[in-house]
Parts: C-alpha cells; structure tokens; sequence
C-alpha cells in the first residue's frame, strides 16, 4: 500500500506544506502573501491541515510585540515527503555484516527477536489457539485490516498482504527470520513460509504446523529455507 504523499494534495495544501518545509516554520501572513490569497483562505486551509495531523501552529515570540504564530510540520507532515529508510536499513545490516561477520547479525536478530517475543508472550497466555491467532493478527500493525487467518480442517495459516519491510525483505530475506522466529517460539510450534512477497506470490502465508512442537532447545533464530 502505497503512503499518502504530498504531490497527491490539492494545489494550495500542496503551496503551504512545501512552503513551511522549506522554511521550517511561517506564519499566516507569510502563506498569505506566497499564495496570494486571503488571510481567511489560509486559515481554512491550515485548519484542516491541522485537523488531519499534517501541521501544528506554536507561539513565537521575536521580543517586538505579541507573539507571532507559526505552523510547522508535525512527524505525520514530514513523511509526505520521500523517505529512504530502506536503504538505511539495508546498509545498517551490510556494515554490520562486513565489519563484525555475520554472527553479529545473527545476535542482532536474537536480540529483535526476544524484544518481541518479550512483549507478546503476556497477551497469548492461557489462550487457545484460535485466540492467539486472532490476536497475532496485529503482529505488524495493530488492527491490521492486511492479515488474515485461514483455517483449513484445522490446519492453520497466516496470511499478510502487506509486509511493512516488503523493499528490506527483498533484498536481505535473512529479516523474514524475525518473524518466523517469533511465530514459532509464540505458538510453540514449527511455522513455515508456504508463499512469500518476494518471490511475487502476492502474499506471505505463514503455516502453523500444531502437530510439529517446539521445545526448549528450539534455535531462537530460525533461518528459512530458501
């Protein structure tokens, strides 16, 4: 699913979001004058702006007068424009692969993996299976309307259509371990990729196999099979 982006704003919306980037922060008057229109036209645009979470308005005060209000992007704002954290990511994990070998990234993909592993174990315990799913479906995101469990005579899978690390995974599939790894340990059984994005199956299906326990002596990092 692609981000909502700014050049997907009406004309004026799209004028006061880059004008404030560029500048950090500008007040009424100054969209005013860059826009050309009506101080009463920019303050209905930034409202709505501001009601959707793409600007918030702060006191300034310059020492001369009453203080000065100036819109600014918020977090939400500041990524309607590109972002290249996959590419971040992807050089995170070569630089700690070239200089430390790849047993460091091993342990770093332990450590993510207790991290989560840590935070859900509470929310499934003393749950049947069924439930644990139901409550695995927000793995990702919560209330991720993209996952999906499928229930075949029994035989349980997970099925997520939009993986939030989808460019990451296709380029350094070892990360898809983190969430096989977790799957396993969580459920206390073997969890199998049948489809996977990458490979342009349109989806990830993660095989619950309940007749295929894990104990204790389980690996903590499970690394697919390719």
């Amino acid at each position: 699913m692609m981000s909502f982006r700014v050049d997907q704003m009406s004309e004026p919306r799209r004028r006061i979001i880059q004008f404030i980037k560029n500048n950090g922060s500008s007040s009424m008057s100054e969209l005013a004058s860059f826009l050309d229109i009506s101080g009463e036209g920019v303050r209905q645009h930034l409202l709505q702006l501001e009601k959707e979470g793409w600007v918030t308005r702060h006191s300034e005060n310059n020492g001369v007068g009453r203080p000065v209000l100036q819109y600014r992007l918020t977090t939400a704002g500041e990524h309607l424009f590109e972002k290249n954290y996959d590419h971040l990511t992807i050089e995170v994990l070569d630089t700690l692969a070239n200089s430390l070998g790849e047993e460091a990234v091993k342990h770093l993909l332990s450590a993510m993996i207790e991290s989560r592993i840590v935070q859900w174990e509470p929310k499934l315990k003393g749950l049947p299976t069924d439930e644990r799913l139901n409550v695995l479906k927000d793995f990702y995101k919560k209330d991720d309307s993209f996952m999906e469990i499928e229930n075949k005579n029994h035989t349980y899978s997970l099925i997520e259509r939009n993986c939030p690390f989808h460019n990451v995974a296709l380029q350094r599939p070892i990360l898809c371990s983190v969430s096989v790894s977790v799957l396993t340990h969580l459920l206390g059984c073997t969890v199998k990729r049948e489809k996977r994005l990458q490979n342009g199956d349109g989806c990830c299906v993660f095989q619950v196999l309940l007749d295929e326990p894990v104990g204790e002596n389980t690996p903590r990092v499970i690394i697919e099979d390719e």
